[in-house]
């Protein structure tokens, strides 16, 4: 055999009652349709990009519903569950994690520069989020052989990663891919936590979020790294170092399902490793878009590509012999993870892409249903409603924990913002424009609101309402 397709499990499993799904509500399987055009994805990939095995995964809403395989390995169909592949550079989304985990714990800020923390012989001006988002200026790869095909122990200490021109731009000035950048916060996570990056990752990471078949060296079965020759159809094994200092920018190996479970984290989040709202800035574009097109940016460790008017949002990742992508789409609540073991096959990462935008086209997601907010706070309600920065209209919404939304009424989403609860009463800015500024909710002496201060912009219950909440006041004798 050399293709196997696992329609994932089960099916119709909601039953009717308070959670106001039916049976009949719910669609968790794939439609045999898609099914069949996701095989013919992956089918077509393998055979035109010629790869010895071809692995994928599609999650949807949290769930595995969909896997393949293709090839063999070692005269076996690969198995999406079991079979081993490298990961390359989605390593590189595993470390970022690690980081933000440290930040969290208020063990460093994202704006401290790395070497406040690590004594390292270059790029200890960075911060550490131009660290995560390749914008350090450091060079992308390390000094001596290529460091992808031979053993660490040519690199045994930072000075050995480095070259004598270990910075090629200035920090924060442009992006610049950087896998010795990498290499740094696998050091960083180490010198914070006492111990080397890799079992700090398996604790904190990889068991928490079920990821068991990810691991730094291949445990059987896995598939072997190889090289296919461009002009005929025969293959050369690819050597599969351990690339020590470097590790933290490729080493690790995993399966396509372990790739979905990371997936699913990468879009809910998961209170054990990081919160949503931590993914959620991860997933932010940090430095400026790659392309003309605007069609690819870099975020916390997550590359971010559009497609379709989609923003997918994940990682590829290549080494000798492998390459693969895991690639969601949060707004659809899908996501896929695809593995091959051949060297420089681009079309793996496409895949990935394809899978998502196919079953997004032929299964539009489902909303959840509504429900009214059970502990929704009642005494905000009065803050609810239109409100007008001069005369521009908008409406303030309340959400759930105590979150604020506001939003135009008509025009656009100029100065839209959502809003997080603080302890003192106010409110912080959430994205755009408001991002990170304060919105307070100003009294008269009676207690009732007299408008909203949000960074000065004053917003009152009436168009230039004439009283002296407004700047500069309002003309004599009001409209005419």
């Amino acid at each position: 055999m050399t293709s196997h397709e696992n329609t994932g499990t089960s099916g119709i499993t909601g039953t009717s009652g308070t959670s106001g799904v039916t049976e009949t509500d719910r669609f968790d399987d794939l439609l045999p349709a898609t099914r069949r055009a996701l095989l013919h994805h992956v089918a077509t990939t393998q055979a035109q990009g010629r790869a010895p095995s071809l692995v994928a995964a599609l999650v949807r809403n949290g769930r595995p519903v969909w896997a393949a395989g293709r090839g063999t390995v070692d005269g076996r169909d690969p198995d999406p569950e079991a079979t081993q592949y490298r990961i390359g550079s989605i390593t590189k989304s595993l470390i970022a994690v690690l980081v933000l985990r440290l930040r969290d714990e208020g063990l460093l800020d994202l704006g401290d520069p790395l070497g406040r923390h690590l004594d390292t012989p270059a790029g200890g001006e960075a911060t550490v989020a131009q660290l995560l988002s390749h914008a350090s200026g450091l060079a992308a790869e390390s000094r001596g052989p290529w460091w992808e095909r031979t053993a660490g122990e040519l690199r045994p200490t930072p000075e050995d990663v480095f070259g004598e021109r270990p910075q090629r731009h200035r920090a924060g000035e442009l992006f610049h891919y950087s896998n010795t950048g990498y290499a740094l916060l696998g050091a960083l996570v180490g010198k914070l936590r006492g111990e080397h990056w890799y079992p700090v990752l398996r604790r904190e990471v990889l068991l928490p979020l079920g990821m068991e078949r990810t691991t730094y060296a291949p445990e059987a079965p896995y598939a072997e790294g190889l090289a296919v020759h461009p002009w005929a159809d025969v293959v050369l094994p690819e050597p599969a170092a351990d690339t020590g200092l470097m590790a933290p920018a490729g080493q690790l190996w995993s399966t396509a399902a372990d790739l979905g479970r990371f997936a699913a984290f990468l879009m809910e989040g998961d209170e054990r490793v990081l919160s949503a709202a931590t993914l959620a800035e991860m997933r932010r574009p940090a430095v400026e878009p790659q392309n003309a097109d605007w069609s690819a940016s870099y975020g916390l460790g997550l590359q971010l590509i559009r497609v379709d008017g989609r923003v997918l949002v994940g990682h590829a990742g290549s080494m000798p012999g492998f390459v693969g992508a895991v690639l969601a789409c949060p707004e659809e609540g899908l996501a896929a993870a695809t593995l091959v073991n051949q060297t420089s096959m681009s079309e793996a990462v496409s895949l990935a892409a394809r899978l998502v935008l196919t079953t997004a086209e032929a299964e539009p997601r489902i909303p959840e249903p509504w429900h009214p907010d059970a502990d929704a706070d009642l005494a905000l309600l009065e803050l609810t409603g239109p409100w007008y920065w001069g005369p521009r209209a908008m409406a303030l919404r309340l959400g759930a924990g105590r979150t604020l939304e506001l939003a135009p009424l008509a025009g656009g989403g100029a100065r839209a913002s959502r809003f997080r609860p603080e302890e003192d009463g106010t409110w912080t800015g959430l994205d755009n424009y408001f991002a990170g500024e304060t919105l307070r909710v100003v009294r008269r002496a009676d207690g009732s609101v007299s408008h909203l201060d949000l960074g000065s912009f004053v917003y009152t219950r009436e168009p230039y309402a004439p009283e002296d909440a407004v700047p500069g006041g309002v003309a004599e004798g009001g409209w005419r």
